[in-house]
């Protein structure tokens, strides 16, 4: 493919495609296949515009082969996983635009070109909905917004006024549309963030673990699920005993169990124990389907401020009625006593909310956070409490190992780490990541050398090695828990550990072999981070640790944190949260791994790094980029701003309509001009509430254009 770089920045770059527009299928392979090259972390493609615009992992990242890759792609020649066309979203966005434009069209074209007397009975027909689901309310004696709505459409029809009537329904149409929309666009992006992206797959075959991708995986393979990752297939369990949280799927936050022959779903998350199960279904379409029928028939995605502003629209309807036969005591004027009902607060209410909260979640989108829901906005705009994960969060996503310290004489540091790698492949965590790392880094092979491993969280690691039992991880995990001694002639040697690194430490039958030195240093903008959310409001910023004391109180300095807690076990962060929730605090917590899940579950808001495990992302009310934390600042930002919104939203929508009431009652203005002002400032304000939040122009910082031959 041609194409011409419009900017590029560190870990962003922006693609002009040559080409004529895309298809939403042609958009969606390409998306597909970029964002499955290695070292992009996210790739989005406009259609209409053939735009592409790419972040990488990595700041420094070489995008050579990456735009070399593009040159050479052709649309059609790969094969998409289907799921991947069901979730775009794309075909949504295109039909209710859609949508809108033909009732609009219909509108001006009813109104302009349709001789009176068909206008008339057009008017009347599209009338009878409407009048239908008034009367079945009251007849169910029931008060609310539609009674208000057929009653101002009858009461308009009845003076004879049918363009009047007609404004009314084309007015509520638009705002269900919206509404529609808004709701449809919202579970499509919490099924998409809940969809499964899992590149590689742990395949059994002869006893034995083998890494494959997962677009090999044929039905009826065997897949190994190792604690705290996500189940990637619908399959049905062949080994003993598992709890598999199954809250994505059905809602039921308790671990539910799973044995031979149980069944098995798809982006469900092993809690406890090794799952090994057969596949029945390779494709990932089900499981989006599956989360949007659960998403549908729940309230989850509805924040309090839609809710109050559909309570408050019904609530007001008793008050219209009373102020329509109010106006026309005073004034024995049906003309002016229907200013009033022609007046109803419903259309803006019902409209702007939904959309304004629409906005918010596409403009996270836009800054790599992923919002489950609108509620979570307002419990991000009230918190005062925010705590942070250390190791992974507030640190450097990729830490290292910068030293190996040997406890055994006769072990060299190939056959240490590639034991320690060999035990720490299996497992979601940035540490074990980087231990990994060190060994393909020093090209050492770790084929399996241990019977089953086992993850205890916040722990470590447990297996068996030639039937000795191996340990890898905390101090506490390897001294405290598993009562492990330091060799005879080494107890100054460990004493003497640098105090700058986190410490892993590997045992084998009771002795400790050797301590990783793991460098984690702290990301380079948590300081300023830390700083601008203390402005934007949040007292409280705490940072808990399962590391040891000065490790954490020496990233605590630096990070500008003044409230540390080291050496926590999961239970203790959930404890401190439920602590501060208890004390009416709203709180926040941050985290990436499987430590940090049962706080996350606990707070208010739980926020995870799109990298961390799956677990602490499928418990997560709200995932982030871990290219940065600025992410937090943006996401408080939008959060604050939203809030600043509906407020407006509320005194524009109540200010305007009261003064046309008044301006009715009096005389001042017509019920035809009364309702068209009316309408015009609904639709002002719904198309207000579209506007970005934020105001920051990324692309103009630091791009560079440039063309490609």
């Amino acid at each position: 493919m041609r194409f011409k770089i419009r900017h590029f920045v560190p870990k962003r770059i922006r693609i002009q495609l040559m080409c004529a527009p895309l298809s939403f299928k042609q958009a969606d392979e390409l998306e597909y296949f970029l964002t499955c090259q290695e070292g992009v972390e996210s790739a989005k493609v406009r259609h209409r515009t053939s735009c592409v615009i790419m972040t990488f992992k990595d700041r420094g990242e070489d995008v050579s082969e990456i735009l070399e890759a593009l040159r050479s792609f052709k649309l059609g020649s790969i094969e998409v996983p289907q799921y991947v066309y069901d979730s775009s979203g794309r075909a949504l966005n295109e039909e209710y635009k859609g949508k809108i434009f033909n009732q609009i069209t219909k509108r001006l074209v009813t109104k302009t070109l349709l001789p009176l007397p068909l206008r008339v009975i057009y008017t009347g027909v599209t009338s009878i909905p409407y009048i239908k689901e008034g009367l079945s309310l009251l007849r169910q004696k029931r008060l609310e917004v539609p009674v208000l709505d057929a009653a101002a459409i009858t009461a308009a029809m009845a003076m004879g006024d049918f363009d009047t009537a007609g404004s009314v329904m084309f007015m509520l149409g638009i705002g269900e549309t919206m509404e529609e929309w808004t709701r449809k666009k919202s579970i499509g992006d919490l099924a998409k963030s809940m969809s499964l992206n899992i590149s590689h797959v742990w395949l059994r075959e002869k006893d034995e673990e083998r890494l494959v991708s997962a677009n090999e995986v044929k039905v009826g393979d065997e897949i190994v699920v190792h604690m705290g990752n996500v189940i990637p297939f619908d399959g049905e369990a062949v080994n003993g005993s598992v709890l598999v949280n199954q809250a994505s799927m059905t809602g039921e936050p308790l671990a539910v169990e799973k044995k031979a022959g149980s069944t098995v779903y798809a982006g469900t998350v092993v809690e406890e124990g090794n799952l090994i199960f057969k596949v029945k279904e390779v494709q990932g379409s089900s499981r989006y389907e599956q989360i949007v029928n659960i998403i549908e028939e729940s309230e989850k995605l509805k924040s309090a401020s839609e809710s109050k502003a559909e309570h408050l629209a019904d609530k007001l309807v008793p008050y219209t009625f009373m102020g329509t036969i109010g106006a026309f005591l005073l004034t024995r004027n049906w003309m002016r006593a229907m200013s009033v009902l022609m007046v109803d607060y419903s259309c803006a209410l019902k409209l702007a909310m939904p959309v304004a909260v629409l906005s918010a979640i596409r403009e996270a989108n836009k800054h790599n956070i992923n919002v489950k829901g609108g509620k979570f906005f307002e419990a991000v705009a009230e918190a005062d409490t925010i705590v942070f994960d250390k190791t992974g969060t507030l640190t450097k996503a990729t830490p290292t190992v910068e030293k190996i310290i040997s406890f055994n004489d006769d072990m060299d540091e190939a056959e240490i780490l590639r034991i320690a790698a060999c035990l720490e492949e299996h497992f979601p965590h940035s540490v074990a990541t980087a231990v990994v790392n060190e060994a393909k880094k020093r090209g050492i092979e770790h084929e399996e050398l241990h019977s089953e491993v086992e993850y205890i969280v916040a722990h470590g690691i447990a297996s068996r090695i030639e039937d000795k039992k191996a340990i890898i991880g905390s101090g506490h995990f390897v001294f405290d828990d598993e009562g492990t001694k330091i060799p005879r002639g080494k107890k100054k040697l460990f004493d003497n550990l640098p105090e700058e690194f986190s410490h892993l430490h590997l045992a084998v039958d009771g002795k400790l072999l050797a301590t990783l030195c793991i460098s984690d240093p702290l990301r380079d903008e948590v300081p300023e981070v830390i700083k601008t959310i203390k402005e934007l409001g949040v007292s409280r910023v705490v940072m808990m640790t399962g590391d040891h004391h000065k490790t954490a109180m020496a990233i605590a300095k630096q990070a500008g944190i003044d409230e540390v807690y080291a050496e926590v076990l999961p239970e203790d962060k959930a404890a401190f949260v439920e602590k501060e929730k208890a004390a009416g605090h709203k709180v926040i917590m941050l985290g990436d791994g499987i430590n940090d899940t049962p706080a996350l579950s606990a707070a208010h808001v739980g926020i995870a790094i799109s990298d961390g495990a799956e677990i602490a992302r499928e418990i997560a009310d709200i995932t982030i980029s871990e290219n940065n934390l600025w992410s937090i600042v943006n996401l408080i930002k939008l959060s604050h701003a939203l809030m600043k919104r509906i407020d407006s939203n509320y005194k524009k929508i109540i200010g305007i309509n009261s003064a046309l009431i008044g301006l009715g009652v009096t005389g001042l203005i017509q019920p035809t001009t009364s309702a068209l002002i009316h309408n015009t400032s609904t639709l002002a304000i719904g198309l207000d509430s579209q506007k970005a939040y934020l105001t920051e122009d990324e692309e103009a910082v630091d791009s560079k254009v440039c063309e490609i031959a």
